[in-house]
Formats: structure tokens, C-alpha cells, sequence
């Protein structure tokens, strides 16, 4: 059960120990009647943006729950970022990958309609998607007690895709790269409290289920992407982004 909890505004509103913070609509409701968090318990609430403050339960209603602010912290977001590039695909199993991807701490989604992504983002659906996905963000943020919860851009194609590659370090999962993720030197640039030079982000590109097409890997390599590979096997798209995620995190020392 998670025990972290949403307030968007938390900072505006008095937050320092012995403060009480109120939560309130779904949030308090899914507290009280879901994680049945009863007085004398202890919590944290967030505000998806670095903020996290925790204490003990002193009043639990439907729709209001009341935290004694016992501790108050904002915590720097780790450097650089890691945005992860997630292509289309049927099923859920590019909703398991951003979800996944999230617990492993990645900083942001994009969702790719890449050429041979069977799942298709068209119109209205495409606003859809984006929701969908920044919903399953949120909850995954809040089970893994996030201090940050990514955001998820708008849909991009791959000519709008090859647009980002400029002037940040875009790293493309290929199963037939002679690179491997393992192999790459990253700059362990410490926990964003300023004092590192700017960084630009790592982009983590990741195909459909029928993998990134030959004329879609030339022109990412041309826009300066790097192909990298992770072992031997072939992974399907929704476990492969959280895999190199985890490589990312042991090689920047956050694991």
C-alpha cells in the first residue's frame, strides 16, 4: 500500500514541523477507505515536485484527512535527467513500461509513434493517451514514494523525435548495436543541488514490439543518437526501458 499522498500546492501552504497539513478530495478518500490510514498512523505527503513532508495522522475523515507535519523536505532532482522514449505498442505492454520506468526513477516520458508501432494515437485519442499515461505516472510515483512525478509530453513522431536528439545525449536500444549500455562512462554529476555544470538529459529511446525500423535507426544515428544494446537477448518494449533503467542507475551511482 502506498503510503505517499498528493498535494499538488503543498508548498504554497504552511508545511514546517508542527504545521498541519489537510488532504483532501480523492486523495484523502483513497487514504481513509483504501489504505484505511486511521489516527496514529504515520504518512507523507508530496507535491509531485520534490517537496515531501511526513507525520502522524491526527483526523481522518471521508474527504479530509488531517498530517502534524513531524518532518518537511525538498529533495533536489537527481542529475542529469533520464527521459525515457517510449514507442507505441498493443496491449498494455508500453503502459507496463512507462509504469515500471517510473518506479526505477526515470524524470519524464514521451510517447513515440514510431513506424511500426501497431497501437495508433490518432486525434482525440492522442489527448487520451497522454492522460492515461500521466494517470499511471502518478499512481506509480505515489506506490514507489516518489518525491518527483514525471511528467508525460505530448505524442511525437520520429521527424519530431529527431528534433530532441540535438544537442542532448539520445541513446537508442537495438538488439543488433555492437555497443553496450554497460560499456558507456556517465559523469556521476551528484543530486541536482545546483552546484553541477548544466547537463543535458539522457534520452532512452525504445522501440515497438517489431523493433525500430532500418530507415528510422539512420536517421536517429544521423541526428547523432548512439545504439546501445543491453545483453543478449531480446527483450520485449515493455521490459526493456526499465532494464536499461537500471543499468543507468548503478552506472550514475544512484543504486
Amino acid at each position: 500500500m502506498s503510503s505517499l499522498f498528493l498535494r499538488p500546492d503543498l508548498a504554497v501552504v504552511p508545511h514546517t514541523v508542527g504545521d498541519v497539513v489537510v488532504l483532501g478530495g480523492d486523495e484523502a478518500r483513497h487514504a481513509a477507505t483504501v489504505n484505511r490510514l486511521r489516527v496514529g498512523e504515520h504518512t507523507s505527503v508530496g507535491d509531485g515536485n520534490g517537496l515531501v513532508v511526513s507525520g502522524i495522522v491526527t483526523r481522518v475523515e471521508p474527504k479530509e484527512l488531517d498530517v502534524l507535519v513531524e518532518e518537511s523536505v525538498l529533495h533536489p532532482e537527481p542529475v542529469p535527467r533520464i527521459v525515457l522514449v517510449q514507442a507505441l505498442a498493443k496491449g498494455d505492454r508500453d503502459e507496463l513500461a512507462v509504469q515500471t520506468a517510473t518506479e526505477l526513477g526515470v524524470s519524464a516520458v514521451i510517447p513515440w509513434q514510431a513506424e511500426r508501432s501497431v497501437s495508433r494515437w490518432v486525434g482525440a485519442k492522442a489527448v487520451k493517451g497522454v492522460e492515461r499515461w500521466s494517470t499511471i505516472v502518478r499512481e506509480a510515483a505515489k506506490q514507489s514514494i516518489r518525491p518527483f512525478v514525471p511528467p508525460v509530453g505530448d505524442l511525437v513522431d520520429t521527424a519530431q523525435l529527431l528534433a530532441l536528439a540535438e544537442g542532448q545525449r539520445m541513446l537508442v536500444l537495438e538488439p543488433t548495436a555492437e555497443q553496450r549500455l554497460s560499456g558507456l562512462r556517465f559523469d556521476r554529476l551528484g543530486d541536482g543541488s545546483g552546484d553541477e555544470p548544466d547537463t543535458p538529459p539522457i534520452l532512452l529511446v525504445v522501440g515497438p514490439e517489431g523493433g525500430i525500423s532500418p530507415r528510422e535507426l539512420d536517421r536517429l544515428a544521423e541526428a547523432g543518437a548512439q545504439p546501445v544494446r543491453l545483453g543478449d537477448e531480446v527483450l520485449r518494449t515493455s521490459s526493456a526501458g526499465p532494464a536499461a533503467l537500471a543499468v543507468l542507475n548503478v552506472a550514475l551511482g544512484r543504486w
